[in-house]
């Protein structure tokens, strides 16, 4: 399906439910390559989420009056820090991550980034071949101990004109 029928707006505190269920639709794919699913996206509970949607950077994807998509978003000394993308699965590969990781990164450079980083697991493919086409560059990857290693990749906000 096209994003081209999507709103993109602030997240809010008010929408913790409903990224709630959003992510633990989204998140049951990665825990079936991880096989494990007692991953946090999957357990966080309704008042974390909220804790985490207190003073944050990021955006939720809508059609209509549906969340199809949310991107949590701060920033710590200068580095857009981005987190728990989730796109609804019957909607992913459709441009909704995109559409969201450039709201979220045009978000970050205005209030003062100059680059953005994320991470995901090693056997997220998919994810990391996106991160790489939006721009993202890997720059490290930590053991996990189990084999698994989490990969993290950093983008330039510099062209996005802070």
């Amino acid at each position: 399906m096209p994003a081209d029928d999507i709103t993109i707006r602030d997240i809010r505190i008010d929408d913790a439910g409903e990224v709630m269920t959003l992510q633990r639709a989204a998140f049951v794919s990665e825990a079936l390559i991880y096989g494990d699913p007692d991953m946090p996206p999957l357990t966080q509970t309704l008042a974390e989420v909220a804790g985490e949607l207190n003073e944050n950077l990021g955006c939720v994807a809508q059609r209509g009056s549906r969340m199809v998509g949310a991107v949590r978003a701060r920033i710590a000394d200068g580095l857009l820090l981005i987190g728990r993308l989730a796109i609804a699965p019957d909607v992913q590969g459709g441009g909704v991550g995109s559409r969201l990781l450039d709201a979220v990164e045009r978000r970050g450079a205005h209030a003062g980034a100059t680059e953005a980083e994320l991470f995901t697991g090693s056997l997220s493919e998919a994810n990391i071949r996106l991160y790489k086409r939006l721009g993202y560059r890997e720059s490290e990857r930590v053991q996990e101990g189990d084999g698994i290693e989490q990969v993290f990749l950093r983008k330039s906000l510099r062209s996005l004109g802070g």
